[in-house]
């Protein structure tokens, strides 16, 4: 029994977030081609956002956002000019990756970060308990199963005045047992509703505040999974991912008049996650072909390794969360602990070195970042336009 748990861990584990979920295997996360080679806040006016989004129904949300007063560092009047602290937001900053992420920017003192949580209190606790500094952090409220509370977390980011340098789409929903689809408060699969809709939307309304960013390297980065790539080991465990035609897609995943499964077939709470996170990757990349050569920003998604100890195990049987760390540690030997990934997607928001737009970035055993490659359907250019249209119709873009 315990063998075939195991097995499916494979399928399971992502790599960050907040919202419940799971995170990936980093169980040979490589591709199979490089295995088989080797081894505040006074308001000010900002400039009118681009995308119109101001022009979509909004309905009433009372915001729940309860900031800190940091400082941005403003380069002198006079004398050599200083590079003023950067401003990035990132979602599902609560727990697991986000956190750790959050703390790894925040302690450079170049970075204030923006926590895109549900939950306030939790948020605050979480932030006191990894010794965040107060005045290098603010909470915002966000709930990315809910179209409207995106809006409304752009909008109060938008009367902030802060700018925005860089987005990190981190959080996730992860429901691996549930035998029947749960669904976002637009009526969407909760998976694909949270992960990929949630987060399309949030970029596509930040967008503009990006272009605006003086920021010297300005990022976007959606946070990958190696269990939604097939052509590694952990990518190919039943279910695997598959968009297929996008026919569930296409039809609001509702599970009423569609399928709740992009795919259009049966409800699998892995499954689903996977596909959201096929998702998450072609977006990147259509990302980049759209907007990178105009705008400059950075496109990125990255696979951080497997996160074994994360609290988005929890909804897993407790067999699964007693074993999976150990087997991850000195069998696969593919265990990162959520200090060392925090770390890693840091590096992916900051890093000079890491400026390349449209990759996929991974990590070896020695913890030096690489390109990796992703799945054909991962990288198909027709299916990312495909998507893209749909998720634009979906949240009301078009």
């Amino acid at each position: 029994m315990a063998t075939s748990i195991l097995s499916s861990a494979l399928s399971i584990h992502k790599e960050g977030t907040s919202n419940a979920s799971l995170k990936d295997t980093g169980f040979l996360g490589i591709s199979l081609s490089n295995h088989l080679k080797s081894d505040f806040f006074p308001p000010v006016l900002k400039s009118k956002r681009t995308l119109n989004h101001r022009k979509l129904s909004v309905s009433t949300v009372r915001a729940q956002t309860i900031a800190t007063t940091p400082t941005i560092t403003r380069a002198p009047t006079q004398g050599r000019k200083t590079l003023r602290t950067g401003s990035v937001v990132i979602t599902g900053a609560s727990s697991g990756l986000g956190l750790a992420t959050a703390k790894a920017l925040a302690e450079t003192g170049k970075w204030h970060v923006i926590m895109a949580c549900r939950d306030y209190l939790k948020t605050e606790r979480a932030a006191k308990s990894a010794g965040i500094a107060k005045e290098n952090y603010t909470i915002m409220h966000l709930d990315l199963s809910s179209l409207d509370s995106v809006k409304q977390f752009v909008d109060n980011f938008g009367r902030s005045g802060r700018p925005l340098d860089a987005l990190v789409c981190n959080a996730a929903v992860y429901q691996p047992t549930a035998k029947e689809p749960s669904f976002t408060a637009d009526g969407f699969e909760l998976s694909v509703g949270t992960n990929h809709l949630g987060h399309f939307l949030l970029s596509r309304l930040l967008l503009d505040d990006l272009k605006q960013s003086d920021y010297p390297s300005k990022r976007l980065i959606i946070v990958g999974s190696i269990t939604g790539n097939t052509n590694t080991l952990a990518g190919n465990v039943p279910p695997k991912a598959n968009l297929g035609d996008l026919r569930g897609f296409s039809g609001g995943l509702n599970g009423l008049n569609s399928s709740a499964m992009i795919d259009g077939g049966n409800f699998d709470g892995a499954k689903a996650y996977k596909d959201s996170k096929v998702c998450n990757m072609l977006t990147m990349q259509e990302f980049h072909r759209r907007y990178h050569k105009d705008t400059g920003i950075t496109f990125a998604s990255l696979y951080p390794g497997c996160i074994a100890t994360t609290g988005l195990f929890r909804e897993h049987i407790p067999l699964f969360r007693l074993l999976f760390p150990p087997f991850q540690k000195y069998i696969t030997k593919g265990f990162v602990s959520e200090e060392e990934s925090g770390k890693r997607l840091a590096q992916v928001v900051s890093d000079p070195s890491l400026t390349k737009s449209g990759v996929y970035w991974s990590w070896n055993k020695d913890s030096a970042s690489f390109e990796n490659q992703l799945s054909q359907e991962a990288s198909d250019v027709e299916k990312a336009r495909k998507m893209w249209d749909i998720s634009e119709k979906l949240v009301g873009l078009a």
